[in-house]
């Protein structure tokens, strides 16, 4: 993430959303840092980091409609990670109810997928590419008639696909809009670091996230290891691993 903050509004941040994107691109332009893209309002900084911040130098003599694209892919990268992290909690606790896929699908969210039916597979591929076929007719130019592969139009503002099927935004003025792009993108990147984390997690002890962490927060990382040896690779791992929590839950709190 090329400028990662907390997720705060700020008077400073809010003025340069409303900035973002709208003065069109100009080939020549290019900004020596992170910090002068801030600045001329390419991408967006906020609090602690107001001028962004760049650990690899992605930005370092970027010419401006590439700030443009990065600023695109930040804010679409960010809105699957939050509907990634809440299909990670929602899809572990719904997994075994027998109107999902018959009660097939258990254990660890980063083994779900790989249970679901063909059938399903085949409609999200087709989900998906009829959402990414409509967002390039929306944002990029012509691959055959640009100057280079990959440029977004030179009017587009970056993750404005103009998507709001409840009317959220109709009527709301500037101020009001400029605090929920904010609020979008700084979700949007906690939710890149946190769904990180939550497959991490799973990889590495192969449990299902909230009785792990539970019996964690008990302060029982032994027992989290005999969790892990007892439940994961069962029939039905996650009624083990649930099973397990409550036992430990009863025996910490018990009188």
């Amino acid at each position: 993430m090329a400028a990662f903050c907390r997720s705060t509004f700020t008077v400073f941040a809010a003025k340069k959303v409303a900035e973002v994107g709208k003065v069109k691109t100009n080939d020549n332009k290019k900004f020596a840092n992170i910090s002068a893209a801030v600045s001329a309002g390419a991408i967006q900084g906020c609090a602690p980091f107001p001028d962004g911040i760049d650990v690899f130098g992605f930005y370092n003599e970027i010419d401006e409609k590439e700030a443009q694209r990065y600023a695109d892919v930040e804010i679409t990268h960010g809105r699957v990670a939050m509907l990634s992290s809440l299909g990670f909690l929602v899809g572990e606790q719904v997994e075994g109810s027998g109107f999902l896929f018959d009660a097939e699908v258990t254990g660890p969210a980063i083994n779900h997928f790989q249970q679901v039916p063909a059938t399903f597979w085949g409609l999200l591929g087709a989900l998906i590419f009829t959402v990414e076929a409509n967002r390039v007719q929306k944002a990029w130019q012509n691959p055959f008639q640009a100057d280079k592969l990959f440029l977004l139009k030179d009017d587009f503002t970056p993750g404005d696909y103009q998507f709001d099927p409840l009317k959220l935004s109709a009527g709301k003025d500037v101020e009001w809009l400029n605090d929920k792009k904010l609020k979008e993108l700084n979700n949007g990147r906690v939710a890149m670091v946190a769904i990180s984390g939550m497959i991490a997690q799973e990889l590495v002890n192969g449990l299902n996230l909230i009785p792990a962490d539970e019996v964690l927060e008990m302060g029982k990382a032994d027992a989290l290891v005999a969790m892990g040896a007892q439940c994961a690779g069962t029939v039905d791992e996650a009624a083990c691993a649930k099973a397990f929590e409550a036992a430990e839950r009863v025996a910490t709190f018990a009188p």
